[in-house]
């Protein structure tokens, strides 16, 4: 079996994946950028998934997120990236190189590797719930809070810890009220942090309750609840539904190469894209645990790609 010889791969399409394909390409490492197939949800992103986008630099108005992950791989190509649909399913450290072998069993021998691979939003397991995906419903308050059809509305937010707490504050900024719904009788936050939600007016602790169905036309217009002690069933009058119950960081290409945090993440060198691993790099969700935005996804896949140039140029010559 013949193995190809790359500068540079890059594993991911979304922000974090194509930015860094772009200051690659400009920095004439001709990079490699394996888009996705299955694994880890859909080629270019939590992005693909997303309506109106109105907090990326650039776009004036606001812009479907298909659109906006269109536009970048276009730069990408335009400096370029070559693109191959696939995944990777596998990734070894062989010296001073790494193997890598994608989906239909071809092998790949590259320099310096760039992970991009991102992260999925918890999302509930109801039917209902994809129904309303996009429409009324969300996994960010910061990308989707601002939008007019939340603005002055009811809106709910499901989960008990910090990342809840955070998600329901920011959107008393925008909403009518906010409504915490949350499966037990304490939250998981910490003490301050509890103590902003329960002094905040515009919220309102829904205690020992969990989604049972969410109802509408052609957005959300309301929620069934269910309570966790009695099993009695209520109505919530709502426009939205901000689910905050955590990311999943799509890590299982290099568990058994790079050790992760206690969430799952991988870990980076402070003020840097470098892993543990000489030449291997992580942007975007995939090690960001704290912004999850679009554009810091960006500013890290540029930084990565920078670093591996460096990292490429030091070790191998160019």
């Amino acid at each position: 079996m013949t193995t190809k010889e790359e500068e540079l791969i890059i594993i991911g399409s979304g922000p974090a994946g194509l930015t860094a394909a772009i200051y690659a390409a400009r920095a004439n490492l001709s990079p490699l950028l394996f888009e996705g197939f299955m694994s880890g949800g859909m080629p270019g992103g939590q992005l693909m998934e997303t309506n109106d986008v109105e907090n990326f630099p650039g776009y004036p108005e606001p812009v479907q997120g298909p659109a906006l992950m269109g536009d970048l791989k276009k730069q990408a190509e335009r400096a370029g990236t070559r693109f191959i649909m696939e995944d990777i399913e596998k990734i070894e450290k062989e010296n001073d190189h790494f193997i890598l072998t994608s989906m239909n069993e071809d092998v790949y021998r590259a320099k310096a590797v760039i992970i991009a691979t991102g992260a999925k939003a918890r999302r509930l397991p109801l039917a209902s719930e994809k129904t309303f995906w996009g429409k009324g419903i969300s996994a960010c308050a910061i990308c989707d809070g601002a939008l007019p059809m939340f603005r002055d509305q009811p809106i709910a937010v499901v989960g008990g810890g910090e990342a809840a707490i955070e998600e329901a504050t920011y959107l008393t900024q925008f909403a009518q009220k906010v409504y915490i719904i949350h499966r037990r009788d304490a939250f998981r936050a910490t003490a301050v942090m509890t103590e902003r939600a329960l002094s905040n007016e515009k919220i309102e602790v829904l205690w020992n309750s969990v989604v049972d169905e969410f109802l509408g036309g052609d957005t959300l217009e309301k929620i069934v609840l269910k309570n966790t002690q009695n099993g009695e069933r209520s109505t919530l009058h709502v426009k939205g539904c901000f689910e905050a119950i955590g990311h999943i960081p799509n890590t299982k290409l290099v568990e058994d190469l790079l050790a992760t945090d206690d969430q799952g993440y991988i870990q980076t060198y402070p003020d840097s894209t470098k892993t543990e691993v000489s030449g291997l790099f992580a942007a975007g969700d995939v090690q960001d645990k704290k912004y999850k935005q679009a554009i810091t996804s960006a500013g890290s896949g540029c930084m990565a790609a920078l670093d591996a140039e460096k990292y490429i140029t030091e070790t191998f010559g160019r």
